[in-house]
């Protein structure tokens, strides 16, 4: 049931194809897109001038290209982020009910689907990656703690594939999010394993060791397949730049405060209250409290330095509301059983305000999106493609300039390559000079970024870029300037062409690069084979239904819950 109500509330706005638009959308398809017309060579020449696609973990991007020859690239997204859904809804059932009890654990899972957090990383942001990692991890946790209180093989093998095939949808779950959610999990069974109601009785020190040394197994072997990214990530020796518009002190704009806390939390925040004083309060539950606050104050930004402590050059925007969200999925078992009290004290009444509560959560940051849009004012670009594609245009090297989240839509419908790129590419010595990334939004690094246009401007000719597309008026000055004249315009004017005459064909920038055989194998095969090996031990192998009887959360005037739990 939990599953179809996930289908009912995200299906229709996943078949409206709500998220094709948002930049991270367009990128994992943009990347797809490659995977699905040649697997195994995992050279791009459409970015960057030519970059590897080793630049980010590969299992959602391979799971959308396998698919997309079922259904079409954009599809195939969309039913890959609906499967996603349906999972963290199952993975949160499965999570609470370890923690809380059986009777607590449908409201938790029920609760992960209208969460206000998901919304935005859905559908405002295109978070493919890290939905995915997140659920695996999630359900990976539970297996482990079957594991590690009982020594069940069949639970170690599943929490190894699902943990692997975490780390290789997402490089911040594989850091931080497998952490956050299996060691909370890991205390929680050495504290069940001395524990006569939940079975034989085993060592508390030897259920955690054993726990941990399972985590870190399957982090070398994540390691080792995803050894060519790490190798990208820990060899990088330029420091990058963070656009203006991440996220700042929410006590000093009460806009950032809105937009990245009080609609990803919603209506949750009137639990916070209760999280605090019954969650620490309670033994068994101390240890998820502990994660979920580690996660709130991270996900605060840079209120508190402790996001700048923890994740160094990674506290972005998206890195925040990463760890919004996984607050509220740990926040889910304890909010369950304040609800379950509500239900059992007021009944029909609680279950009313509930279920209102949990539509307006959902229901804000769709809201939010309307007001205040990704991609505002969207253009088409198949007149863009058109002319790249067309009478050798190819053979040169574009740029384009305020295109927002369509810079990928741009660059999947050409055979042109572009001199920019997203993410941490082999980036021009001039943009990587001053830190800049992404030059299509050169202008919100401010005197930086435009430092590094006009260098990449000036050696125009020895990159072969001949064209640059501008939707972004404020740069039209700077390219006038360096020697280029307008030619087109597109969509009544909003889109301009600009070209310069004496540039000569693009060539090889020497960043080719070749993996060895079987890095190759491991980056194509491992990752999508863990996760449908995952999947399938899930559905053919049933747990054995072992009932035990597990104390929910007390709480003030009331007798505490019994729950039976089948483990």
């Amino acid at each position: 049931m939990v599953a179809l109500l996930a289908i009912a509330v995200h299906g229709p706005l996943l078949l409206m194809q709500l998220p094709a638009f948002a930049a991270g959308s367009q990128t994992q398809m943009f990347l797809a897109k490659h995977y699905a017309s040649d697997w195994f060579g995992l050279w791009n020449p459409h970015w960057f001038g030519g970059f590897s696609q080793t630049t980010s973990a590969p299992l959602t991007q391979q799971v959308v290209a396998l698919l997309s020859h079922l259904f079409g690239i954009t599809a195939a997204y969309m039913v890959t982020q609906l499967a996603v859904v349906v999972l963290l809804s199952l993975a949160v059932y499965r999570f609470a009910r370890v923690w809380t009890g059986a009777r607590t654990a449908p409201i938790a899972a029920i609760g992960s689907i209208f969460l206000g957090s998901l919304a935005l990383l859905v559908y405002r942001e295109g978070a493919l990656p890290a939905t995915a990692g997140t659920a695996l991890a999630i359900c990976g946790a539970s297996f482990l703690y079957g594991f590690a209180r009982g020594n069940e093989v069949l639970s170690l093998i599943k929490a190894v594939l699902l943990l692997i095939a975490a780390a290789c949808c997402d490089s911040m779950t594989a850091v931080y999010g497998i952490l956050l959610f299996a060691l909370p999990t890991l205390w929680l069974a050495s504290a069940d394993a001395d524990n006569e109601e939940f079975g034989e009785r085993r060592s508390p020190a030897a259920t955690f060791i054993r726990g941990v040394i399972v985590l870190a197994a399957c982090a070398v072997v994540s390691g080792f397949i995803l050894a060519p990214f790490w190798s990208s990530v820990f060899h990088s020796s330029h420091r990058l730049l963070s656009p203006d518009e991440t996220a700042s002190n929410f006590l000093l704009q009460g806009s950032n405060a809105v937009r990245y806390w009080i609609v990803p939390f919603g209506f949750m925040i009137l639990a916070l209250p209760y999280l605090f004083l019954s969650g620490f309060a309670a033994r068994r539950t101390r240890a998820l409290f502990l994660a979920f606050f580690v996660a709130l104050v991270v996900g605060l930004g840079t209120t508190t330095p402790v996001a700048k402590y923890l994740l160094g050059g990674f506290d972005n925007a998206l890195s925040v509301e990463l760890f919004t969200f996984w607050a509220t999925l740990l926040a889910l078992p304890l909010v369950a059983v304040l609800v379950l009290e509500l239900v059992t004290r007021y009944q029909q009444r609680a279950v009313i305000l509930v279920w209102v509560a949990a539509v307006l959560t959902f229901a804000a940051p769709l809201a939010w999106m309307t007001y205040h849009p990704s991609t505002e004012n969207r253009f088409r670009t198949d007149y863009i493609a058109n002319f790249l594609n067309r009478d050798n245009h190819a053979q040169f090297r574009y740029l384009t300039l305020g295109f927002g989240s369509q810079f990928s839509e741009v660059a999947s419908r050409t055979n042109a390559s572009t001199v920019d790129g997203i993410g941490d590419g082999p980036m021009l010595p001039e943009a990587r000079e001053f830190g800049v990334s992404h030059l299509d939004n050169a202008k919100s690094y401010g005197s930086a970024g435009m430092e590094a246009l006009r260098a990449v401007l000036k050696h125009a000719n020895q990159y072969g870029l001949k064209f640059i597309f501008v939707r972004d008026r404020y740069y039209e000055p700077l390219i006038a300037f360096a020697g280029w004249r307008q030619v087109e315009a597109y969509e009544n004017g909003n889109v301009t062409l600009w070209s310069k005459e004496d540039v000569p064909p693009a060539r090889d920038l020497n960043t080719h690069t070749t993996l060895p055989g079987i890095e190759r194998v491991l980056w194509g095969v491992v990752p999508l084979l863990c996760l449908i090996l995952a999947l399938l031990l899930m559905i053919a192998t049933p747990e054995r239904d072992e009932e035990v009887e597990i104390m929910a959360l007390p709480t003030t005037g009331t007798e505490p819950i019994r729950t039976q739990e089948a483990i």
